[in-house]
């Protein structure tokens, strides 16, 4: 099986206070404004709001592959943290907000507690580049999700 990375993590500083930052990251259907993979996120029937345990589920899309993933709040701590875990492939992706002197440090992570799922490690081999050229679009994506994130909280 293909080896992968177990932990992806990028952060970034913000000029904008930790609850303003909140207020972008903490609703997962916006995802789509941030991260260039994301075309759309919509929680799941019975789910109204986003908070812990709240389901949703993702459409992705990485040139011409499309793929829907499915994915559940497993920390929502508000103006700290926000992760979910992806149903698909085990992984759980956050954001963890940290004050600051000058506004807030803001931190993507993708972490593998329970490894990665072998039809995830196919499909990436088979239809995404492999591991290599994957995680490094990931690491591109995680940057512009920061940046992005950056810019929208402090107006740019």
């Amino acid at each position: 099986m293909a080896e992968y990375e177990a932990v992806l993590e990028q952060s970034i500083d913000v000029a904008a206070p930790p609850a303003a930052v909140w207020e972008l990251v903490r609703d997962v259907t916006r995802m789509s404004e941030w991260s260039p993979q994301v075309v759309s996120t919509r929680l799941r029937s019975g789910f109204d709001e986003v908070a812990q345990g709240a389901e949703f589920t993702n459409k992705n899309q990485q040139g011409e592959m499309e793929w829907v993933t499915h994915g559940e709040v497993v920390r929502f701590e508000p103006e700290r943290e926000l992760a979910f875990r992806i149903q698909e492939n085990w992984v759980v992706w956050s954001f963890r907000l940290d004050p600051t002197d000058a506004g807030t440090r803001l931190t993507q992570r993708r972490d593998t507690p329970d490894g990665i799922s072998d039809l995830s490690l196919e499909l990436t081999d088979g239809f995404l580049g492999g591991q290599e050229a994957f995680t490094q679009s990931l690491r591109d994506g995680m940057r512009q999700t920061l940046e992005r994130i950056r810019d929208a909280a402090e107006g740019a």
